[in-house]
């Protein structure tokens, strides 16, 4: 008897685990959906509105369009030079994040695996630098890119955002758990030093590189200050920049065009975001070192 009745005890403490496991998981997914909802719905808004007409969207803007209208993103065509300003733009945005990519994990590399001498006074430059709030560099930034010519160029844009103290301190980070182990065998092998950088260490590093891909490209993407300090007149202007002077200029029956605009110049962000997200999430977690 004593035994039959722990039998049901058992059971029944298991069906109460059971339960408890399950509410907890409808608990989290029901977390995880609203949260989803709360991210999703601006780009669901956004994109909703490209397709409606100006007075709908004044009228109407959360409803659903009556009908699918493309005359905002004709009209954005017909207003804007479209490809010359994704080109532009992702000129920009993709020199500056493959220099950046390329530099902060050549610097981490020297600072974490190489035989320099005072390392932990580099490494305390490199984070000291990131308080400094960029505002109080703006002015003599600006005199020395003036007086280098360098105004209403691509390198005002690429060339000083192509070295990041944060990108560096990530990629130290991630750096210092690769075991120097792998590096060693490499070069008793006879790999030169390069060889080792590019064909051991940056294999071995791709979640803190496309995390820093990431970043870099949605910054650098998204600038709309730079542009703005430092371009003159529209052969070189960027899809930021083109966006506020066209939001400016636009007349609200014809709202649907900023929309459409605005989808177009989102939409490659969360694209890229999508397709190199695995990696962004293991530079974090660590579970990209085998």
């Amino acid at each position: 008897m004593d035994t039959k009745k722990d039998n049901n005890d058992a059971l029944s403490l298991n069906k109460r685990n059971k339960r408890k496991k399950i509410l907890k998981n409808v608990i989290l997914y029901a977390i995880l959906i609203a949260g989803s909802i709360f991210v999703i719905y601006p780009f669901f808004f956004m994109i909703i509105n490209s397709f409606k007409t100006g007075p709908e969207i004044m009228h109407q803007p959360l409803k659903l369009p009556d009908s699918i209208n493309f005359n905002g993103y004709k009209g954005v065509f017909k207003s804007l030079n479209i490809p010359k300003l994704f080109l532009n733009t992702i000129f920009i945005s993709g020199t500056v994040t493959v220099l950046n990519v390329l530099f902060s994990s050549m610097v981490a590399y020297g600072i974490v695996k190489g035989d320099l001498p005072h390392k932990k006074i580099l490494q305390d430059i490199i984070l000291g630098s990131m308080m400094i709030p960029g505002v109080l560099l703006l002015i003599p930034t600006y005199m020395m890119m003036y007086n280098w010519k360098w105004i209403n160029t691509y390198r005002v844009l690429i060339l000083p955002a192509a070295v990041s103290a944060y990108n560096i301190f990530l990629m130290i980070q991630f750096i210092s758990q690769i075991d120097d182990a792998y590096l060693e065998a490499a070069r008793i092998d006879g790999a030169s030093e390069l060889q080792v950088f590019f064909k051991v260490l940056l294999p071995m590093a791709k979640p803190a590189l496309a995390t820093i891909a990431i970043l870099t490209f949605m910054g650098s993407w998204n600038d709309f200050f730079g542009p703005l300090l430092y371009l003159r007149g529209d052969s070189k202007m960027t899809l930021q920049l083109a966006l506020f002077k066209f939001s400016n200029a636009i007349p609200g029956k014809y709202l649907e065009q900023l929309w459409a605009a605005t989808t177009l110049v989102s939409l490659p962000v969360v694209i890229v975001y999508f397709f190199l997200q695995k990696y962004f999430v293991e530079a974090f977690t660590g579970v990209g070192l085998k």
